[in-house]
């Protein structure tokens, strides 16, 4: 790695991509999470995000997992920061993914809230204390209530921001102004990433750092553009971006993630849609939804070839708004 992530935090800043796991006939295929891996950063991403919820990680065997990091690292080669997701309902666990994925060369972990168990305010402070002082990875809280039944409070965050090592939180809750009043507490001390594509435009335009995205994994250029805007102050072309990825944000959450980006990447990549139970693949008529968004939207049918071509120059972007173009 080039740089060290723990020194040097604004690399867990950005554009990242929540990583699909890619399966074929219920073995992982690992040459295609390469290649996509690859994909991305040639687009411009800023970090790869593997073993999270897009990347079905409850489903995922430990030998899976670290090979999937492993993977990542080696087609990273310090390029980019790999944030391996090693989060579960048990600390001792979460203790040990985390551990593993160090030694994997993760550059960070990505650690959401128990699941299912729902604990405390209190237990979720202890369990974030126990796993930071058992790694010197830096952590970025993972909060996302709709899928683990408990919220983080604006106390319990402040308590999580004493930590050292605790040097941020992916947002996945929609709640646009959390962000605003988070960054009026925390100031620059906390990376704020948003966890929610459809609300990641308003998220960084309040005071975000980038964004953990499942739909970068079809359309790694786009949320590359939407974040270089925000981040330039360009609002008129981040907000042309965001009326244009409507009918996909849309056309995305008619199922569970990852299974309809997964159906994307098999449209316009030719990968896999295959899914583990108890997940199943998109039904024939959220499949025919996604590929009207996704071609109205722009692109190719073809799956083998990138979607965008080079976007324009800075001078063409201020110029005029962005051409999406094949």
């Amino acid at each position: 790695m080039t740089t060290n992530s723990k020194d040097d935090p604004s690399r867990l800043k950005g554009v990242m991509t929540a990583l699909v796991t890619p399966f074929q006939n219920g073995v992982i295929d690992y040459d295609a999470l390469s290649t996509l891996s690859e994909w991305h950063i040639q687009c411009g991403i800023d970090a790869l995000v593997p073993c999270g919820t897009t990347g079905e990680a409850p489903t995922l065997a430990w030998d899976e997992r670290l090979k999937i990091i492993r993977t990542c690292v080696r087609t990273s080669r310090g390029r980019v920061p790999v944030i391996a997701g090693t989060g579960t309902n048990s600390t001792e666990l979460t203790i040990a993914h985390t551990s593993a994925a160090q030694c994997c060369g993760a550059d960070a972990a990505l650690i959401v809230t128990p699941y299912y168990n729902k604990p405390s305010q209190e237990g979720i402070v202890r369990h974030f204390e126990a796993i930071a002082q058992s790694t010197n990875l830096p952590i970025i809280v993972y909060n996302v209530p709709s899928r683990t039944g408990v919220d983080i409070t604006m106390h319990t965050l402040d308590r999580l921001a004493q930590i050292p090592s605790i040097v941020g939180i992916k947002d996945a809750t929609g709640e646009v102004k959390r962000v605003e009043y988070i960054r009026t507490i925390f100031h620059d001390r906390f990376i704020l990433l948003s966890g929610h594509d459809e609300t990641a435009y308003a998220f960084n335009l309040l005071g975000g750092d980038g964004m953990i995205s499942v739909i970068a994994n079809v359309l790694p250029h786009v949320f590359v553009a939407l974040h270089d805007a925000c981040k330039a102050g360009d609002w008129a072309t981040a907000r042309y971006i965001q009326q244009r990825m409507q009918p996909v944000f849309k056309a995305f959450d008619l199922d569970t993630n990852p299974c309809p980006v997964k159906y994307a990447l098999r449209h316009r990549r030719g990968m896999s849609d295959e899914v583990r139970l108890p997940l199943v693949p998109v039904s024939v008529e959220t499949a025919g939804d996604i590929r009207s968004a996704l071609d109205h939207l722009g692109g190719t049918d073809d799956g083998a070839s990138a979607i965008f071509k080079q976007v324009e120059t800075p001078s063409d972007a201020q110029a005029a708004p962005l051409v999406w173009r094949v």
